[in-house]
């Protein structure tokens, strides 16, 4: 079973630009990751303060490596985190029927 993790990122008002700045280097960076499975950041249309990421991980293990890298540490809470108004993550197993 592989470990997801879904996020729901909304940006302080005026804050926009630093999370989608953030989310332009995390993104490829967590790509890269041994155990990294999918990452896919989403903005919404309607309420450009919305991101959403959804991440994959062969499983928990390595989505816990995920929070200790380097570019997590950068861009995610050096940059993004102290940014949002709200942050919710909700975690999952995947069903391998």
């Amino acid at each position: 079973m592989a470990f997801v993790c879904s996020a729901t990122w909304i940006a302080k008002p005026g804050e926009e630009a630093t999370v989608r700045t953030a989310l332009e280097h995390l993104s490829p960076a967590s790509r890269t990751e041994p155990g990294n499975v999918y990452y896919q950041a989403y903005q919404s249309p309607d309420e450009p303060n919305v991101f959403r990421i959804f991440e994959v991980y062969a499983d928990e293990e390595a989505f816990t490596a995920h929070g200790r890298s380097p570019h997590f540490e950068q861009w995610a809470l050096g940059t993004a985190i102290p940014a949002l108004e709200t942050r919710q993550r909700d975690f999952y197993e995947t069903l391998d029927f």
